[in-house]
């Protein structure tokens, strides 16, 4: 189930003859789940669903909205970083 939320924004003419034949709508989204992304709101697999894109066209997306990919707190990677890798083919 889903639910709709209708934003508007007002903007100084001069931009918004600049945005004319954008998506700003699209930016807009992108930017919002970005943003709810950096706060762990979501996971990656929900915001990829929710922008309708596969989750490894996510990845530059995070990048342009400067969102790490890997969020761990250092203790988190101490903790990674010391499990052993698992062996293939044996």
């Amino acid at each position: 189930m889903s639910r709709r939320f209708t934003v508007e924004l007002e903007l100084p003419d001069d931009l918004a003859s600049v945005l004319r034949n954008e998506d700003v709508v699209g930016k807009a989204k992108e930017a919002f789940v970005m943003e709810l992304l950096r706060e762990h709101r979501v996971s990656q697999g929900k915001a990829a669903e929710i922008l309708g894109i596969p989750r490894h066209d996510l990845f530059p997306l995070m990048g342009k909205y400067q969102v790490a990919v890997v969020d761990l707190s250092p203790d988190e990677l101490q903790d990674e970083l010391r499990k052993p890798f698992p062996q293939q083919g044996n």
